[in-house]
């Protein structure tokens, strides 16, 4: 028969090479082979390990073993002294008392001597030692305003710190001619710590329906913020209110002052100690203390009146002269020392030393519930106009043998340009300095400088192009009594400052405001913060060499 093909040949090929294969035919023979099975291992190894068809491991045994050492043991590594170190000791500590005690002796009366005199020296008083980094320069760190008071062409007529520090507070009115009764105005607020301040856009805007001449924070309660309107109102404000920030107002009444309102003070009041009292003065002559009432009314509580047939002559004042009606006063100071003295400024040019303790009741026709009082004890030597500021200086105290008890110094300043340094205890001027050619608006003693002060004027020379500018000028008495250490330029044209504070809190930063609707923050150099260790003595001998 035909030979079988290969197994792993295909039928097709196996049959046509036939011939190729034949001569091997008688080599070969046909035969059939039993099949064989091979059994998988792999399998059976992998079913016995699982107990079941799942990609899970098997469960893994953990133990837990404690790592702590069971002994301890501490080691000294103090060396050893030896008997001959402690005796070498002994004997290089050992004292004459005899001789110490006859040196002492001896030196006990000088050392007394020095001790006593340092004792009573006041070269360091108010010296602090200041921390802060140094600053050379005087900076302007914020420049702000109210786009809608500017619109309206509207000043900066006060400016105010908070409690803190950290807020400033300005009004908005007119002091020029115009519609003052009747024009819409502001009290704006900055929070200068806040982060992503705006100057153009205030934390708070009060709208007034009149002028608003002064403003004052409270003095321990940051929120509260007094102003005086121009219709003879004072009204306080809670700045954390924003519905409805109005809590006191005096409304308008036969106490109510008839002409405008140009400051306003907080004062303590000694018969309820967590409340205050509000002290306003008018050009109507009349200085009105007010308390609070629980329905949101400021009622009358005292009051005194300028008058000037009660206003005393001095020997040194022989000119003086008024008309028979009441004094206008402009501005109001008090001592630093004595809370019942405090000092005015006038529109009649001159400086009143006055005392709330005063008894004499004012002449009548004052027209107020409450009987008004008399307070002038002495005029000061007069300027050449009108006297817009007065400021007392927080330093100076000098205890002489005079009825009035303590000296004070204070400042004054008004539209002749000057500004004048005076002793509560004489008329005449003990510094006269001539800044401007023109007003003077504000005067202000550094709270913590003893020499130096600030002023605002209505003009200054610019030194680039000559320019009539708006300035402040910070004087140094320690440098020069006679110009300014320092004028800085916070308006162009023909534009003036009209107030200033100084920041009692942060004492590098000075606020001023003017004509143009802005305020601006400076920030002092150290020459205007700190205070030199002799700085007191100096002023002391300013005010012992002109009063001797």
């Amino acid at each position: 028969g035909a030979p079988r093909p290969f197994p792993w040949e295909p039928a097709e090929r196996a049959v046509g090479a036939r011939w190729a294969v034949a001569p091997l035919a008688a080599m070969f023979g046909d035969g059939a082979a039993p099949g064989v099975g091979v059994e998988s291992l792999w399998r059976g190894a992998r079913s016995a390990r699982c107990e079941a068809k799942s990609c899970q491991t098997r469960k893994i045994s953990t133990a837990e073993t404690a790592v702590q050492s069971h002994t301890s043991r501490d080691a000294g590594v103090q060396t050893d002294q030896s008997e001959d170190a402690v005796q070498d000791f002994q004997q290089e500590v050992q004292v004459d008392y005899t001789s110490l005690l006859s040196f002492l002796q001896r030196v006990e009366d000088a050392v007394i001597k020095e001790l006593n005199k340092n004792w009573k020296s006041r070269a360091f008083d108010g010296f602090e030692v200041n921390w802060t980094d140094q600053n050379e320069t005087v900076l302007c760190l914020h420049t702000l305003s109210y786009p809608e008071a500017r619109d309206q062409n509207l000043h900066v007529t006060s400016v105010s710190w908070n409690a803190t520090g950290s807020v400033v507070a300005c009004s908005y009115g007119r002091l020029d001619s115009g519609d003052w009764s009747t024009e819409k105005s502001y009290v704006c607020t900055w929070n200068l710590d806040r982060r992503g301040l705006n100057p153009q856009r205030p934390d708070l805007v009060v709208d007034v329906p009149s002028s608003v001449m002064c403003l004052a924070f409270h003095p321990s309660q940051p929120s509260l913020i007094a102003g005086g309107l121009f219709s003879g109102e004072l009204v306080v404000w809670d700045t954390s209110r924003t519905e409805d920030p109005v809590i006191w107002r005096t409304g308008l009444t036969d106490d109510t002052h008839s002409d405008p309102v140009y400051q306003v003070n907080w004062l303590p009041d000694a018969k309820h100690g967590n409340h205050s009292r509000l002290l306003s003065v008018s050009t109507d002559g009349k200085i009105l203390v007010w308390r609070e009432e629980r329905d949101g009314r400021l009622a009358l509580a005292e009051g005194f009146a300028m008058v000037a047939q009660q206003i005393p002559r001095s020997a040194q004042l022989k000119k003086f002269a008024w008309g028979e009606a009441a004094v206008g006063v402009t501005s109001l100071s008090f001592s630093h020392f004595d809370p019942r003295v405090f000092v005015v400024g006038v529109e009649g040019g001159y400086s009143l030393k006055c005392s709330t303790a005063a008894e004499t009741l004012a002449l009548p026709g004052t027209g107020s519930s409450v009987p008004l009082r008399a307070p002038a004890e002495l005029a000061f030597s007069r300027h050449g106009g009108p006297v817009y500021s007065v400021s007392c200086s927080p330093f100076h105290r000098q205890v002489l043998c005079v009825d009035t008890g303590a000296a004070n110094l204070f400042l004054s300043c008004g539209t002749d340009g000057q500004v004048h340094l005076h002793s509560m205890l004489q008329t005449q001027p003990l510094v006269s300095l001539q800044l401007s050619k023109k007003y003077l608006f504000c005067v202000r003693w550094s709270p913590v400088r003893p020499l130096v002060f600030a002023a605002a004027s209505g003009e200054g020379n610019c030194n680039k192009c000559f320019c009539v500018t708006g300035d402040v000028h910070l004087i140094d008495f320690e440098k020069s009594p006679q110009k300014p250490a320092l004028s800085l330029k916070q308006a162009a044209g023909e534009c003036p400052v009209y107030c200033l504070e100084f920041n009692i809190k942060q004492t590098r930063l000075l606020a001023a405001g003017d004509a143009t609707g802005t305020v601006k923050v400076w920030q002092l150099s150290s020459d205007f913060t700190e205070q030199g260790p002799r700085e007191m003595n100096h002023l002391e001998q300013l005010a012992s060499e002109t009063t001797d």
